[in-house]
């Protein structure tokens, strides 16, 4: 058992619209994972394999749990499903206090809720978009209709129909630069739109953030 110790505790859930048991696949069962779990680079399949099938372990019908005390539970009906992601940790918790895990959760819960609340249909493929800006600067890259998910997170669907996220190490509202992390998730592209996207994402954060990448399926994670 992980060590628990200087932990921040957190308690993450969302409400999606679909039965409990079809929720539970989404968060057990790789193929489904693919579709909203994180973002593409060269060891995600390998990530989600490690994740949810080397070390999870099964707590109780639809929960499972990892070393280091938290644990991911599905409850609900045939219709609406609650999925809650939580971590008793015995470190300082609250708003104010950064965790790459917790916030992590934020990002992939809400991709989670929008592949079933918009049921979008071929392949997920993402663009990753990551380097140091403001919030401010993060959310212009999408006009107006963003929603907040806890201060760091913040989330919308674009003209074209691409669930976008961003993910800010301090609060979006701050002023200050910060490591930013961008998730456009494109569903069911040819491979010379996605290509045209990327280039399009690409020209267009590389003015707002320094050390701007932008990585997709074929690259190698970029340095956090």
């Amino acid at each position: 058992m992980t060590d628990q110790r200087g932990l921040k505790p957190y308690d993450v859930h969302v409400t999606v619209d679909a039965g409990r048991d079809e929720v539970w696949e989404a968060v057990t069962q790789p193929a489904v994972l693919h579709q909203w779990f994180g973002w593409d680079y060269d060891g995600l399949a390998a990530e989600i394999r490690q994740i949810f099938v080397d070390e999870a372990t099964l707590l109780a019908p639809e929960r499972m749990g990892w070393a280091d005390g938290s644990y991911l539970e599905v409850s609900g009906g045939d219709e609406l499903a609650r999925v809650r992601v939580s971590r008793e940790g015995t470190g300082p918790g609250g708003p104010e206090r950064y965790d790459a895990i917790e916030e992590g959760w934020r990002a992939f819960l809400v991709q989670l809720r929008y592949l079933f609340s918009a049921r979008p249909t071929g392949r997920r493929r993402t663009l990753y978009l990551t380097g140091e800006t403001t919030g401010r600067q993060a959310l212009s890259l999408a006009d107006g209709g963003w929603e907040r998910f806890g201060p760091r997170v913040a989330w919308t669907v674009n003209a074209e129909g691409h669930l976008i996220v961003v993910a800010g190490r301090v609060p979006l509202d701050r002023h200050e630069a910060a490591r930013m992390e961008v998730t456009v998730s494109t569903f069911g592209l040819a491979d010379a739109a996605f290509v045209d996207l990327r280039e399009e994402w690409t020209k267009r954060w590389a003015p707002l953030a320094a050390f701007a990448e932008v990585t997709t399926a074929a690259d190698p994670a970029p340095q956090s």
